[in-house]
């Protein structure tokens, strides 16, 4: 087995990063975090990344942080572990380089995802789950609350009074309930999510990147704007596309119905 935490692959456009500690159902270390973080990175300023698939190895997509070795937080001496200032360093950078990220990320969840290994799910574009996965708020069982933007992106997607429930019961969903609350974009057969997800990324990796940094602008802005200001931002993000190459082949490929090929320019 490859001890390296996430094993990444770059195939025609797409990096598939694949969290890759099943000994602990890929639960989140330091290390692993890390190597997350340079991925997405690489991929913001790699012309080559179009797309991005995220999934884990064995028969969990991500139990959350690890809590071996006195949990996930950094050591400070003598006192209690600073979680605090690994969710500063670690936790919430990844969260914000997904939502950032001017490229399309695709999770493709395998298997559990606990905790922080759920919210890291939600915190990508579009979601795929194994007909077997499940999504667990499990923060309360230890005292704590939902982290790495679950308190955020709950509330968002399944609404408050869901939410509250979830987290306030430390509930779990499974994969077709979380397709219902959607939570879920498409629910597969365990044999065939890896097929599917990697058929959409490629998807993806083939379309309009320029449009797909725009539309993940704008639908993080929508959370805190007001309608006017919404309006303004399609407007400027409408005027700018309107200028790119893609925009003009879009149209070219629309009218003399071909596929499009989009260059990201």
């Amino acid at each position: 087995m490859d001890r390296t935490p996430v094993i990444a692959a770059l195939e025609d456009g797409v990096l598939t990063l694949t969290l890759n500690r099943p000994q602990r159902l890929n639960a989140m270390s330091p290390a692993l975090i890390e190597a997350i973080n340079r991925e997405l990175a690489r991929a913001k300023d790699d012309g080559d990344v179009r797309a991005v698939l995220l999934t884990g190895v064995g028969r969990g997509f991500c139990a959350g942080a690890d809590l071996a070795d006195g949990g996930p937080g950094e050591d400070a001496g003598d006192g209690p572990r600073d979680l605090g200032a690994a969710m500063d360093r670690l936790f919430n950078p990844m969260i914000r380089a997904i939502r950032q990220l001017p490229k399309p990320i695709v999770a493709a969840v395998n298997g559990v995802a606990a905790g922080g290994g759920a919210n890291l799910a939600l915190a990508c574009d579009i979601v795929l789950a194994a007909r077997s996965a499940r999504f667990d708020q499990a923060f309360v069982r230890i005292s704590l609350i939902p982290d790495l933007g679950g308190t955020y992106f709950l509330p968002h997607i399944v609404g408050d009074a869901r939410a509250r429930g979830l987290a306030m019961l430390g509930g779990s969903v499974p994969a077709e309930e979380a397709a219902r609350m959607g939570m879920v974009w498409q629910v597969f057969d365990d044999d065939a999510l890896m097929a599917e997800a990697q058929k959409l990324a490629h998807r993806l990796a083939k379309g309009p990147t320029l449009s797909y940094a725009a539309i993940k602008q704008a639908m993080n802005a929508a959370a805190t704007n007001t309608l006017e200001q919404q309006l303004d931002l399609e407007r400027d993000s409408q005027v700018a596309l309107n200028r790119s190459a893609d925009f003009k082949e879009g149209v070219a490929a629309f009218l003399a119905k071909r596929p499009a090929n989009f260059t990201g320019r």
